[in-house]
């Protein structure tokens, strides 16, 4: 049976959360006659989505989420902003974070010292072609074309504001980056040279998968902070301290 996505398991986290946490006010109400504050309440709530989804072993950053989702909303309700106002931010985070619950993919963003590494372990043929599943705002392929001009270079990106800042990016630059909206699974990755993905977790066994079917011998897949389990990498990079600033290679 196919687990649960993430996000489906965070909502019942907060449901369970906010159930276990009326009633620990209630009796509390009963037994000491004592009334919690609207406050008190709420951060009790996200303390405790927090702690349980760190018990399920979800994510980190799922966990923070947890802990500050009820007291954002409560903050944001006390303000009393128009109404139109939590239409336009629901819909910029839905431009930017367009398939996050199906995928668990979040929007990640790699830096200049990340790009750098990248760079280096470019073919030293003539020519080449490099792709980046998940491209984001287009930063990495953008800069490798800049630093290593003799490769054709794409950026997968599923999400519909990124993928434009991307192809806008290029745009104003002159680059020849190629930015593709559509899903990862639907890229024939036979076609590259060099594969580099900065996902996460819950995309990585998938990842290798396809990788394994598709890549030819001899290219390379890379992967930013996430490895393969139970696949160790032909080489690692550390980039900074922290398992988080590492970059994997594996050599098909």
């Amino acid at each position: 049976m196919r687990s649960s996505p993430t996000s489906v398991k965070a909502l019942l986290i907060q449901a369970t959360a906010l159930l276990l946490s009326v009633i620990g006010m209630v009796l509390l109400r009963i037994y000491t006659g004592a009334q919690p504050s609207l406050i008190q309440a709420v951060l009790a709530q996200g303390i405790l989505a927090a702690a349980i989804s760190f018990w399920c072993k979800l994510p980190l950053w799922w966990a923070l989420i947890q802990l500050i989702f009820l007291p954002a909303i409560v903050a944001a309700l006390s303000i009393n902003l128009p109404p139109q106002t939590y239409f336009v931010a629901f819909l910029v985070l839905l431009l930017f974070y367009w398939s996050t619950f199906q995928t668990q993919v979040p929007l990640y963003l790699s830096g200049r010292h990340a790009w750098r590494c990248v760079a280096a372990q470019l073919p030293d043929s003539a020519s080449f072609r490099f792709i980046d599943l998940g491209s984001g705002l287009g930063g990495l392929p953008l800069y490798l074309e800049s630093v290593r001009q003799a490769g054709e270079y794409h950026g997968v990106e599923v999400a519909p504001a990124p993928w434009l800042i991307g192809r806008v990016r290029a745009a104003l630059s002159g680059s020849k980056v190629q930015f593709h909206r559509k899903d990862y699974g639907r890229i024939k990755l036979a076609d590259y040279d060099v594969v580099f993905v900065f996902l996460s977790p819950a995309a990585m066994a998938d990842i290798w998968r396809k990788a394994q079917a598709e890549m030819r011998s001899g290219t390379l897949l890379l992967s930013l902070s996430f490895p393969v389990p139970g696949a160790p990498p032909s080489f690692t990079v550390q980039i900074a301290s922290g398992a988080r600033h590492t970059l994997y290679g594996w050599r098909m």
